[in-house]
């Protein structure tokens, strides 16, 4: 599966490392972390590449901030729950509608049911997930000017759009 995510800064990683002690007893912490604006579903590489492009076309720059520690006690994928810091972006959110209206949404996690977030930890307890959650935090704001194609076979970036594309 590949997907278009966002880079975030540093100083994101930083704030997660800072809360490893919180992280610990989660079955998975995350190492990486990543901003998923639209995930791809059995897609071609080159053809996927060739597509963005030209749907990104004179796609600006655009604003984002990491508000505060949230959970989602019932993820749609995966082990539960998932702690994450999240993330307010007017234009992250008009793009990701730009891109489901384009290649369709993956149920449960996009369109209506998309949250912009960076994911920290998942599988624990709820009761260690609202202690991570009542964490206070200052919030870290950036200007998106890169998206990256993401394939999560490989772990790696295979392409990056600079913004205004």
């Amino acid at each position: 599966m590949y997907s278009l995510n966002v880079p975030v800064p540093g100083r994101v990683a930083r704030l997660a490392s800072d809360l490893f002690p919180y992280l610990a007893p989660f079955d998975r912490v995350r190492d990486r972390h990543t901003l998923v604006c639209k995930r791809f579903e059995d897609a071609d590489l080159d053809r996927l590449r060739e597509q963005l492009r030209r749907a990104l076309a004179g796609q600006p720059a655009f604003e984002a901030r990491v508000t505060d520690i949230r959970f989602f006690e019932e993820p749609p994928r995966g082990a539960a729950p998932v702690v994450y810091l999240a993330v307010d972006s007017p234009g992250l959110l008009d793009l990701h509608r730009t891109l489901t209206d384009e290649f369709g949404a993956i149920e449960g996690i996009e369109g209506d049911d998309y949250v912009p977030h960076v994911t920290l930890a998942r599988g624990g307890s709820v009761a260690d997930a609202r202690a991570v959650a009542s964490q206070p935090l200052d919030s870290i704001e950036w200007t998106v000017s890169q998206l990256d194609i993401y394939d999560s076979s490989f772990r790696e970036t295979t392409a990056s759009i600079l913004l205004p594309a």
